[in-house]
């Protein structure tokens, strides 16, 4: 599998990359070494650059950068934290199935989880300008790919999978809020 054209291919037409993806064996070990470990570089290589060479900008300070050792460290916590939470919120996908009906299936509660993340780690790009930050919500365009996969990979009635989705939604974004605050504390850097 080429990441690359994966996270082109889930981005531009999610519903025919879904049904590839459904099709495809959900090894955790090898989504995780040939696309997560790929994709989730972007934010903290960018992140690097921005927070250290760059720069944010403080109210009242100016232009801040933050330390090379706070930054190269924050940079691979980050990076870390990435393999973390996908796969926390795969477990939470399956764990959840029985809730709404649906069957149990790490493998596709996984795929579901790391294909779904994918814009938030390419929308990482916006963390190497401080005025570009803001950006980072057009990660929130997982939603929707999340949407499109639900019904193929868990088998999930039509009429439950919008509150499958939301639920999923909530603890995507709680976790991901949870991995930026523990970087930002331990480190000073922005994180996801």
């Amino acid at each position: 599998m080429n990441a690359v054209l994966r996270a082109l291919a889930i981005l531009i037409d999610p519903a025919a990359e879904w049904t590839k993806i459904e099709k495809e064996p959900g090894d955790p070990v090898y989504l995780m070494i040939s696309y997560v470990a790929l994709l989730a570089l972007v934010p903290a290589i960018v992140g690097f650059i921005g927070d250290c060479v760059i720069g944010i900008i403080v109210p009242g300070a100016g232009s801040v950068r933050a330390p090379l050792f706070d930054g190269f460290f924050g940079a691979i916590f980050g990076y870390l934290e990435s393999f973390v939470l996908v796969l926390f919120l795969g477990l939470i996908i399956n764990l959840a199935a029985p809730l709404f009906g649906v069957r149990k299936d790490f493998a596709s509660a996984f795929k579901l989880a790391v294909y779904s993340y994918t814009p938030v780690w390419l929308a990482g790009i916006f963390l190497l300008l401080p005025g570009l930050r803001f950006l980072m919500l057009t990660g929130f365009y997982g939603v929707y790919i999340l949407i499109a996969g639900l019904p193929l990979l868990m088998k999930s009635p039509a009429r439950k999978s919008p509150s499958f989705a939301a639920l999923i939604f909530v603890f995507a974004c709680a976790l991901t809020f949870i991995a930026a605050t523990a970087q930002r504390s331990l480190f000073g850097t922005a994180g996801l």
